[in-house]
């Protein structure tokens, strides 16, 4: 297994007019973090240079123009642009955009090609970012396109987690992409998550109802009785512990999720409410069910606050912590999958 500092964590730059360089700066400063891993920021290292200058930050900076002049235990930029780009925090710029993406997609090459070991993306502009090249509503579709597997969002933090059966799907849709093979896919997923993810060997998931009440018996919608509950009912009798439809409204307020390895959720932000309610600031966005490993923080852009050095950066931190996490995890499920015996020993 790699030294701890030997981690390659590949990170992408963002939206350079919002927060994502601040909250990056600042998640190094701290020289602790390069003794858990080395990262690669994908981007310019005289942009990020100004940008440090401009926050008044203090990290060194080390710029590098292949992949192979990585330094261990160096803050890393991977130069892959030389031209400059006008920074002006807080703004909607689709030139700004565009390098978001140039920084995003090499980074994922990188990851394909296992240059780097993991990757963590900065916060992007879902708007600015659209382009004949890049026709995808954020990262994890494009993730979905170039890795192996199904990626599905899984909200953690700590354990508080939350993935989600329908994510980018406007409200008056979700019903129709809900059916039998989706809730399996993204059920399986997510056991399969927990497992080599996780470490959790028999993981208990619950599921939330689509309609107030679960339906009340069909009164408000018939999708949690003739579809949800026939669903997880067939999944449980072939031995995944995954229980529900429970009804949303007072799952999370009456700390029954603590039951659960994991909830999910039908749509955005049936999910995502409660879990940003309970873990902002902390909770990290995992893009579950890949061949590879990809975190991003929990926040947006924030270009409200975008250049004024406020930008807290902990679940950036976060984020990185969780990709380091998991990559282990990874591979020793792995290596005790290869090995059975080891995996006696561990029950014994």
């Amino acid at each position: 297994m790699k030294k701890a500092e030997n981690i390659i964590v590949g990170i992408s730059i963002g939206d350079l007019n919002g927060i994502g360089s601040e909250v990056i700066l600042k998640t190094f400063e701290d020289n602790r973090m390069l003794e858990l891993c080395t990262p690669v920021i994908f981007a310019n290292v005289k942009i990020l240079s100004f940008i440090k200058k401009q926050l008044n930050l203090t990290a060194q900076l080390h710029g590098i123009d292949k992949i192979e002049q990585i330094v261990i235990g160096k803050i890393n930029v991977l130069n892959i642009w030389r031209e400059g780009v006008d920074i002006n925090f807080g703004t909607n710029d689709e030139t700004v955009g565009k390098y978001a993406i140039k920084s995003f997609t090499a980074a994922t090459k990188a990851l394909k090609e296992n240059e780097i070991d993991v990757l963590v993306t900065a916060p992007i502009n879902k708007y600015n970012i659209q382009s004949e090249e890049f026709k995808f509503p954020g990262h994890t579709d494009y993730l979905n396109q170039e890795l192996d597997g199904n990626a599905l969002m899984f909200m953690i933090q700590d354990n508080l987690r939350v993935g989600l059966l329908t994510d980018h799907v406007p409200v008056n849709e979700v019903a129709k992409h809900l059916n039998e093979k989706l809730i399996i896919q993204k059920i399986e997923t997510i056991k399969k998550s927990l497992i080599q993810d996780f470490g959790i060997n028999k993981p208990r998931i619950a599921v939330l109802a689509l309609n107030p009440h679960a339906g009340d018996n069909g009164v408000i919608g018939k999708e949690d009785d003739e579809l949800l509950k026939p669903t997880i009912k067939k999944l449980f009798e072939k031995g995944t512990l995954v229980f529900g439809p429970y009804a949303a409204d007072g799952f999370f307020g009456s700390n029954q999720y603590e039951k659960y390895d994991a909830v999910i959720a039908t749509y955005h932000d049936q999910g995502l409410i409660p879990f940003k309610t309970l873990s902002f600031g902390n909770g990290v966005n995992y893009t579950a069910g890949l061949s590879k490993i990809r975190t991003s923080p929990d926040h947006g852009t924030a270009y409200e606050i975008a250049g004024n050095g406020i930008a807290d950066y902990n679940s950036f931190k976060e984020a990185v912590y969780a990709a380091i996490d998991i990559y282990n995890s990874r591979n020793e499920y792995k290596e005790i999958s290869s090995n059975p015996l080891k995996t006696k020993e561990k029950q014994l």
